[in-house]
């Protein structure tokens, strides 16, 4: 692309970047597994714009608190963070995100605020399976993307290779722009070199050892973007011969990678491709102008058309990611998708459907404090954030990520964005008293920043549970409640919550008969017990006859058997599937009562147990994988070993495969951990509660045995 320089003191730290208007803007999510480089381009790109120095220093000299610190700590799994810098007038917001599936939210949560996406894959490590699904995700969408291959001067780094590989897995419309050649880049359109070996970027020709790889490549970048030209004329010059302008082919590329349809490749190094990086994102990138805007509506879910990227318009506005510090309080990051968002306006909150995760819907006004741009651990104030930009909201104490901002006097809410299920469970007990009285707020907090996090209070196990999405994310959580909200815990051992039956049919017999002195108990019920077919739940059958035992007191004994089924007659579990007939007892016409025959009844189930089997049943989940091809024998005879029931397989798009299988629970409380594993990260599954069933005798003892 053209040769243009980077910007100087307009993108310094010391001074907040801002917009008027959303054409200078662009939003850019950077992609890639953790190691790839991600937060070394972000670092080089913000060194290129003069907005920090290699020193970690800004241009009026305040330190960047602790940025480099910050960053490599967060690449190695931890948040999503938002990098501002301005190059020939445009804001480029960077948004980093995690390189690792456990923290596939924050990922998400990038491209819900990204208008663009740029895909870094490492010279020296190529494509992990996580990257794969995300260009995936990023297509079903047509976000417009682009690949940055780093590392070239790495000892390992073999670019023709990994070039070669991302053609393969990303398909078509992925062309090389630039190639990598002697600490420096050849510019296949310009057919120009530009020589970073003196410290900056020099201008020459290209040598003469590279003329026929240029060649190669420049014959097939040209006719990928005649491809995507609106100018259906220019193909038909090109193959009689007929040179083609150099601009004209670089801003049909520009065109191309904004609506979606070419996907440039990029390289990066030391010190290497900085200035062709910013110039792509700058020219060839989109403008929030040119993104979908996510569907509206009203509180009550009816459609609300004709709202766009407007500074004027009505705002709309969501929390892309919400943390948490101790000294400042809550901070929101919020995409503006129109209007503008002062400091000190009152906001309507409004979101967002994930109660069944901890998360409370919200439907209410708050006041905002100050704006910010961040950068590190630095919040630059700014006076207005415009449709399309990327802000730092402070003080808004009740909302949570994925809620949307909009005006008090027209409440509106954004369709939130797809997010994953958590999968692995962990149960989690406070060290002390001290903890256990600060651990409900302290998850509340987490609860509020993290929508892939789901906190169970389970009352059968009376065990507290997070649902996380794997053990790296279950460790950074546990980690933060101790160190940002000095809330100690630990991990026990998740008990999973079984059920009792009987075994067979039987009578049983419950006398409560005491006489004290004064007002006695009298109570004989007779029941016969029988066990259901599985999941027919529970029935009580009335036979008596002959007023044996009074009318009023029927349901008396129901409610003594109902009680003693919840509190189980084997090993504590509630029972199920279960006929009780009470056909025949005994009544005092003054001892007699309501509490005396609820126990007579409870005795009675409690003496079948006696007299018939009794047996465990655990929870059976239907489960569904979707994984790599390569995988799907390894996954089934990994599920059979996990005592479960494959049902079959069928194809899913390309080289994936969905196995449908039915497996108890008791084995798959760590399937999340373990199926990443066994894919190489590639694959997910989803699991639904299906019935329950006998658990096997050595099982039974054991479980038994611990309880």
């Amino acid at each position: 692309m053209a040769d243009r320089t980077t910007s100087g003191p307009a993108g310094a730290a010391g001074r907040a970047p801002a917009a008027d208007r959303p054409d200078m803007v662009r939003n850019v999510v950077l992609v890639g597994h953790s190691g790839a480089g991600k937060t070394t381009l972000v670092e080089a790109l913000l060194t290129a714009t003069d907005t920090i120095q290699r020193a970690g220093r800004v241009e009026d000299g305040t330190t960047v608190s602790d940025f480099d610190e910050v960053e490599v700590r967060q690449q190695r799994s931890v948040n999503l963070t938002v990098a501002p810098l301005v190059h020939n007038g445009i804001k480029i917001n960077l948004l980093d995100t995690p390189g690792y599936a456990d923290f596939v939210g924050d990922l998400r949560a990038g491209l819900r605020a990204a208008d663009a996406a740029l895909f870094v894959v490492s010279a020296a490590e190529g494509i992990d399976g996580l990257t794969r699904i995300l260009w995936e995700e990023c297509a079903a969408v047509a976000m417009p993307r682009a690949v940055v291959i780093t590392k070239i001067d790495h000892q390992r780094a073999d670019f023709d290779e990994v070039l070669t590989t991302c053609q393969a897995v990303f398909g078509d419309g992925v062309a090389p722009v630039y190639l990598p050649h002697d600490g420096g880049l050849v510019g296949l359109l310009t057919q120009r070199f530009y020589d970073y070996t003196g410290g900056t970027r020099a201008e020459r020709e290209p040598p003469a050892e590279t003329l026929d790889t240029i060649e190669t490549y420049r014959g097939g970048l040209i006719e990928g973007i005649i491809q995507e030209s609106e100018d259906e004329s220019l193909m038909d010059r090109y193959l009689s011969g007929e040179e083609i302008d150099t601009k004209v082919l670089i801003d049909d590329l520009e065109k191309a990678v904004a609506r979606g349809g070419f996907y440039p490749v990029l390289a990066a190094g030391t010190g290497i491709g900085a200035t062709e990086l910013l110039e792509l994102i700058t020219q060839g990138f989109p403008s929030p102008l040119e993104h979908p805007m996510p569907e509206i509506t009203t509180i009550e879910g009816r459609p609300v058309s004709g709202i766009t990227c407007d500074p004027d318009g009505p705002l709309v506005a969501e929390v892309v990611k919400t943390t948490s510090d101790p000294y400042v309080g809550r901070i929101s990051l919020v995409r503006v998708f129109s209007g503008t968002l002062r400091p000190d306006m009152t906001v309507h909150v409004s979101g967002h459907g994930l109660t069944d995760r901890g998360h409370e819907d919200h439907d209410l006004d708050e006041r905002i404090g100050a704006l910010s741009s961040p950068l590190g651990k630095l919040q630059r104030t700014t006076t207005k954030c415009v449709a399309g930009d990327i802000c730092a909201v402070a003080k808004l104490s009740r909302a949570e990520t994925g809620d949307t901002l909009s005006d008090k006097e027209r409440p509106l809410l954004m369709t939130a964005w797809s997010m994953p299920d958590p999968l692995l469970p962990v149960a989690i007990q406070a060290r002390s008293k001290a903890d256990e009285d600060k651990l409900s707020q302290a998850l509340g907090r987490l609860v509020a920043e993290d929508p892939t996090l789901r906190l169970e209070n389970n009352a059968e196990t009376r065990q507290l549970v997070l649902w996380c999405m794997g053990e790296a994310h279950a460790d950074v959580l546990l980690d933060r409640l101790a160190k940002r909200h000095g809330v100690e815990v630990e991990k026990i051992e998740l008990r999973v919550a079984l059920r009792e039956t009987f075994g067979g049919r039987c009578q049983a017999m419950g006398r409560n008969v005491k006489q004290t002195g004064g007002h006695g108990q009298y109570a004989i019920c007779h029941l016969e017990v029988e066990p259901l077919p599985s999941g027919g739940g529970f029935e009580f059958v009335d036979k008596i006859v002959g007023g044996v035992v009074p009318r009023q007191f029927i349901p008396s004994v129901e409610k003594g058997v109902r009680t003693q089924m919840e509190r189980g007659v084997l090993a504590g579990y509630p029972m199920v599937d279960v006929r009780v007939t009470l056909y025949d007892g005994k009544a005092h016409s003054v001892d007699s009562s309501d509490m005396a025959f609820q126990i007579a009844g409870a005795l009675a189930l409690k003496e079948a147990a006696g007299k018939v089997a009794t047996l465990l049943l655990e929870p059976v989940d239907e489960v569904s994988v979707l994984v790599a091809d390569d995988f799907v024998g390894s996954v089934m005879s990994d599920l059979s070993a996990r005592r479960g029931r494959v049902l079959g397989t069928e194809p899913v798009g390309t080289g994936r495969t969905l196995v449908r299988a039915e497996v108890p629970e008791l084995e798959i409380t760590r399937y999340a951990i373990d199926l990443r594993s066994m894919s190489h990260g590639t694959g997910s599954f989803h699991r639904a509660f299906l019935r329950y069933e006998p658990l096997p005798a050595n099982l039974a003892g054991r479980l038994q045995a611990a309880t």
